[in-house]
């Protein structure tokens, strides 16, 4: 069968599934020259010297102002409960953890002070304070480590090129750094093994990672060679005030920290891509260089991840996406899907999951508009956070944007009528299609589009709901990852620097997250974190990231609080006391209708403006009398359907439990006589809204079997003369080696059932086990 061969063969170019793969190419010893020129600049660019120059002087300048300091004594608190006594501006975090052993010191990257800031750990401590020492497992450790090994990289670019650093973050799996090279140069494959052998010497070196105050006059002095530094310390830092500098070795790089204590701590490091890259992330700006890197602590750990990626990459959604005819990308729309027919099967599975328990949940499914005014945005607050990421267009001399997101339309539709206390709590669910404006560098695959649909709803109820509505939400949350063999991670991120409200609203928000997830902790054996900082301008939310087979968290479902939106749209609801006063007054204008209305007021034109402004669409009006303000709950278990999808695709390596599979039965006949028997059976399947298809090439039974199993069909029906004859199926199960040899045919009505309840269970079990052999019964 043409289409079942097709995907088998794109099955085996890629070597999944045991095919032999393509030989690596020998990578170069590190420091190979050969295509790569010297291996460091000789001599070095010359801003280096007066960068250490003016470092020197001010580095002694505030060692100076330290030894000034007073060394009061002071208590550190240990997690364990244990007070160690120390001197003020003396005493270091480093020196507590060699006091315990030198193996704690040896493993510990970085030191959080209070449970909030990151210590260096050669830093002296300035108060009495609680003091936590984090190695490499730690998430926050890990970072620490990525970014101090993003420093080493930028001095191993800058001894090679002579370049002009930008920035050097930590990233989820591993850190980069951007650069311009002289001449607007690009960084070659031929550069990483060169580049590698310096970072082995910077290493070895041992150079310690040294922190300096400086102020922004000072700042723009030492990088006054470099037009991105210059153009970070004017945007960023205020006049007047003071900020950080760290040195290891000749580099010195604007850095808030805090940093490993020296270079030897990164004991395995390599480059893992590289790329070009806009400064800024936009496109008006300078193209550079960014190279990615990722290190450990130790070779294993290297080994490991080395191991991780191979897997990571059998599994990539794009290449199974291509494989399985699922889903790619025109030029002519970039970062918009284009859905294949079995793509869609399984883009549509998901959703009608989703709806099901909308249905079992109390949700109403809504629709609204793709393209609002900017107005619109201007009063939810979202035009200042997130036009860039909008797309906007000029409509009859005015400016609409195509929505990134559903909330100012559903609290516009609460807002349409009047509302009472009995409608709530109010459910709103919308899949209705975002855009949203990324970055053409930032755009991969399904996991980052600018084109895509959320399981998006939004919950209006009073705030003595919350609670009830938030553990519900738990529930759904459960119920949906458990069938997918999904774990999660829950963190509570609260209010950020650039917020909307009161902080005495936002204390209460977080108060009620706080209690809903210590519940559901209590409950399911859940534990959450916090997430200091990281809520959304209009409230605290609680964000959940799921975990794939390969332990991958990957960020979908949310759940936010919104004290702001019902104040910024004026959404009201009449309490249960103003009920029966409004039913009197309906009552009295009953009486009253005999007599003439007043005319209606004029209404002035949608652009009628005032003062030279533009009228807003919706205007803010007071709380009502006998109104109270709802609370908006923002919630999304998939989040993007398209990245769940890859998620999937990813977690599963492609092979979808039946309930999913774009591919769920293939009909095998052992021969041509029996292709009349094949297609009935398809019939009844199809009848039972099961994808199948029937395999009638001429090819071997075996290669049948073999091309089904490839192309991951959930079951091959094996049909031959006893089974024609008896109406019987001979199935093989994909998921269960057991099955793939046997000769046991399945009643055809019996297989059909099973089947079907399967699919309704959406379970990821055989419905067909081996029988027990006679005396294996007895035994049980």
């Amino acid at each position: 069968m043409e289409k079942v061969e097709k995907v088998t063969e794109a099955l085996k170019k890629a070597a999944i599934g045991g095919e032999k793969k393509p030989k690596k190419e020998k990578k170069a010893p590190a420091g190979d020259a050969t295509d790569a020129g010297p291996l460091e600049l000789n001599p070095p660019a010359a801003f280096i010297q007066e960068r250490l120059d003016l470092f020197d002087r001010l580095y002694k300048e505030q060692q100076e102002e330290y030894a000034k300091k007073p060394h009061d004594d002071i208590n550190i608190t240990m997690p364990d409960g244990t007070v160690k006594v120390g001197k003020s501006y003396e005493t270091t975090p480093a020196q507590i953890a060699l006091g315990i052993s030198k193996s704690l010191l040896k493993r510990t990257v970085v030191a959080r002070v209070d449970g909030e800031e990151l210590w260096d750990l050669e830093r002296p401590l300035e108060k009495s304070c609680k003091l936590e020492l984090l190695d490499f497992n730690d998430d926050q450790g890990k970072f620490v480590f990525w970014h101090s090994s993003a420093h080493i990289l930028g001095e191993a670019c800058e001894r090679r090129f002579g370049c002009s650093l930008c920035i050097g973050p930590p990233v989820d799996n591993g850190f980069y750094y951007e650069m311009a090279l002289p001449g607007g140069a690009a960084v070659q494959a031929s550069d990483w093994a060169p580049l590698e052998s310096i970072v082995g010497k910077i290493v070895k070196e041992k150079q310690p990672f040294q922190r300096l105050e400086m102020s922004k006059e000072d700042l723009l002095k030492m990088f006054a060679y470099n037009p991105y530094k210059q153009h970070i310390i004017k945007d960023k830092i205020a006049d007047g005030t003071r900020t950080t500098v760290y040195r290891n070795g000749p580099l010195i790089d604007l850095c808030r920290g805090p940093h490993v204590p020296d270079t030897s701590r990164i004991e395995s490091f390599a480059i893992m891509k590289n790329s070009s890259s806009y400064f800024l992330g936009d496109a008006n700006n300078d193209s550079l260089q960014r190279i990615y890197g990722v290190s450990f602590p130790d070779k294993k750990l290297m080994a490991a991840h080395k191991k991780f990626l191979e897997e990571a990459a059998k599994r990539d959604h794009r290449l199974i996406g291509k494989q399985q005819e699922l889903f790619y990308f025109e030029e002519a729309s970039p970062g918009s899907a284009m859905w294949l027919p079995h793509g869609m099967r399984i883009h549509n599975a998901i959703m009608n999951y989703i709806k099901e328990e909308y249905w079992d949940r109390d949700y109403d499914e809504v629709m609204t508009p793709n393209m609002f005014n900017v107005s619109l945005w201007e009063q939810s607050g979202h035009l200042a956070h997130y036009k860039e990421d909008m797309f906007l267009l000029d409509v009859d001399k005015e400016q609409f944007g195509l929505k990134p997101m559903n909330c100012p339309a559903h609290a516009m539709m609460f807002r349409h009528r009047d509302r009472s206390h009995k409608e709530l709590p109010l459910r709103y669910a919308d899949f209705g299609v975002l855009h949203r404006n990324e970055a053409s560098g930032a755009l991969s695959g399904l996991t980052r589009v600018r084109r895509f649909q959320q399981d998006d709803a939004h919950i209006f109820c009073r705030e003595d709901q919350i609670k009830t509505e938030v553990a519900d939400l738990f529930d759904f949350m459960r119920k949906f990852y458990g069938i997918l063999g999904l774990t999660f991670k829950l963190k509570l991120s609260t209010r950020p620097d650039k917020y909307m409200g009161e902080i005495s609203t936002w204390d209460a928000a977080e108060a009620r997250l706080k209690e809903a997830l210590d519940e559901f902790s209590k409950d399911g054996g859940v534990t959450w974190e916090l997430n200091a900082g990281d809520g959304a301008f209009y409230g605290p939310k609680i964000d959940i990231a799921v975990l794939d087979c390969l332990n991958r968290p990957w960020q979908c479902a949310t759940i936010q609080l919104d004290f702001q939106q019902p104040i910024n749209f004026s959404l009201e609801y009449q309490t249960a006391e103003t009920v029966q006063a409004i039913q009197e007054k309906k009552e009295e204008k009953k009486e009253e209708k005999a007599a003439p209305a007043p005319a209606p007021k004029e209404e002035p034109a949608a652009d009628d403006k005032k003062d030279g402004k533009k009228k807003p669409l919706l205007v803010k009006k007071p709380l009502s009398q006998g109104c109270a303000r709802p609370v908006m709950i923002h919630r999304a278990m998939a989040g993007s359907i398209e990245r769940f999808t890859a998620i999937l695709c990813e977690h599963f390596a492609g092979k979808w439990p039946l309930w999913l599979s774009p591919r769920q039965v293939i009909i095998i006949p052992v021969g041509m006589g029996f292709l009349d028997y094949a297609k009935e059976v398809a019939k009844l399947l199809k009848q039972e809204h099961f994808y199948v298809d029937v395999d009638s090439s001429g090819n071997t039974l075996q290669k049948k079997i073999r091309n089904g199993q490839l192309a991951q069909y959930n079951f091959c029906f094996v049909v031959g003369a006893d089974e024609k004859a008896n109406r019987m199926v001979n199935i093989r199960y994909r998921d269960d080696t057991s099955t793939q040899a046997r000769d046991v045919p399945v009643p055809l009505d019996e297989a059909i059932e099973k089947l079907k309840k399967l699919k309704a269970d959406r379970g990821m079990y055989n419905p067909f086990p081996p029988k027990k052999e006679e005396g294996e019964a007895n035994k049980a």
